[in-house]
């Protein structure tokens, strides 16, 4: 009951105009996006495992660096199958696609649903869903992201810091590889 409390305030000062940023969020001017890195420091393949909750990206068969996640929150229960199941996807996929004005810190789409995905969801005669994304916290939540760490609460997605989702859309560029396992 006390965290509520807390909460209630930190969004009412937030709402009102006098919870001041610092730090990192500060010097990351909304509707800025960072520069992709140099080729020679970029991802060309990134190890998502869900069991560890942990990210991993490389290049060259080399560990470049890794981060805890955030899945969905459904994600104990297996593999994404279903629109709306709340599982993060399990299998080898594509980045394809950024989008910088997400209703989440900056975005990086995976490839889901793959053919082997949307027949086995067309055989239950359902849809497999998709926008699957590599994200940040809600935009305007970036104050409170100690809240979202360590939990399960994306709808499929893998989520990071904000801080961390711009290194990640300035390492991993489109086309990047992503093998997501259980």
């Amino acid at each position: 009951m006390r965290l509520l409390a807390v909460l209630a305030l930190l969004v009412a000062l937030a709402a009102a105009g006098t919870l001041a940023l610092t730090g990192a969020a500060a010097r990351f001017a909304p509707g800025t996006v960072p520069d992709m890195a140099a080729p020679a420091l970029q991802a060309d393949r990134i190890l998502v495992d869900k069991s560890d909750r942990l990210m991993i990206l490389f290049r060259n068969g080399q560990e470049l660096t890794r981060y805890s996640v955030s899945l969905g929150s459904g994600a104990e229960a297996g593999p994404k199958q279903l629109e709306g199941d709340g599982r993060t996807p399990e299998g080898l996929y594509r980045i394809d696609a950024r989008n910088a004005k997400s209703r989440y810190h900056l975005s990086l789409r995976v490839s889901y649903p793959s053919g082997s995905d949307r027949a086995r969801a067309a055989a239950m005669g359902k849809s497999a869903g998709g926008d699957i994304m590599i994200h940040g916290v809600p935009n305007g939540w970036g104050w409170a992201a100690v809240l979202f760490k360590g939990r399960d609460w994306t709808n499929g997605c893998i989520a990071v810091t904000n801080s961390e989702m711009r290194s990640l859309w300035a390492l991993v560029p489109d086309g990047t590889l992503i093998e997501i396992r259980a």
